[in-house]
């Protein structure tokens, strides 16, 4: 009898929804994107990444976003550059739903005409308040750079990550050692820094909205350990 009243309470404390801390049946609106400012959609983001490592995720129907935004349209508040890695899915590191920011992927985090393209869709077009450039710890890709590594069209994907291997060794007096991690961190941001710079200076259009402050460009790294994201600007420094 006991066993039976604890089975039929915890179907309730599942199925209920007062039981959720926090739910979210919709997305980002075109009125939501229309009303929030860039600095409030980074802060949105570090909420949303706070919420993963504390394993606090919001509860959502992903189902119900999607049937929304197939009548509605996408208006994310983010479009994100980052690393094709399987562990940092911005989608999930920053708890957000379907149709809250945009997910531009590929090794490395490099950048090209067409990720530009992209972007430029997100912020001109629809609308979208901030871009992330995003790296993360131990990539393989950052690692396969100082490494030299050459492989089919790989080759020169790394080679778009060698200026901030040069500058790290330079900082280092040519002396840095590619197996060590802490390295290939050190190479990770400098790339991601690399890349805002290239993002701003090879658009005109983003640099035309970040002028007019109608954009914000920031950089973050990913722990891929504690699945915490440290955010920054093109100098380095924190935000």
């Amino acid at each position: 009898m006991r066993k039976g009243l604890v089975s039929i309470f915890l179907s309730l404390v599942i199925a209920c929804p007062l039981f959720a801390a926090t739910s979210a049946s919709y997305t980002s609106t075109k009125e939501s994107l229309q009303n929030i400012t860039p600095q409030a959609e980074l802060a949105r983001l570090k909420q949303g990444n706070t919420r993963f490592v504390t394993n606090k995720p919001i509860q959502r129907n992903f189902l119900q976003q999607a049937k929304v935004t197939s009548l509605n349209g996408q208006f994310p508040g983010a479009v994100i550059l980052s690393c094709m890695d399987s562990r940092g899915s911005p989608e999930l590191i920053f708890d957000q739903g379907l149709g809250d920011v945009f997910s531009v992927r590929v090794a490395g985090n490099v950048v090209d005409s067409d990720q530009l393209g992209g972007m430029e869709y997100a912020t001109k077009v629809i609308g979208s308040k901030l871009v992330v450039v995003m790296g993360h710890t131990q990539c393989g890709a950052v690692k396969g750079a100082c490494q030299n590594v050459e492989l089919g069209n790989l080759t020169s994907l790394l080679g778009k990550i060698q200026p901030a291997v040069s500058k790290i060794k330079d900082a280092a007096h040519g002396n840095i050692d590619c197996a060590n991690y802490k390295t290939v961190d050190q190479i990770a941001k400098q790339n991601v820094i690399d890349v805002m710079k290239q993002v701003e200076a090879n658009s005109n259009i983003i640099h035309d909205q970040i002028s007019h402050k109608q954009v914000l460009l920031v950089g973050a790294m990913h722990d891929l350990q504690s699945g915490k994201v440290v955010f920054f600007d093109e100098n380095g420094n924190n935000l």
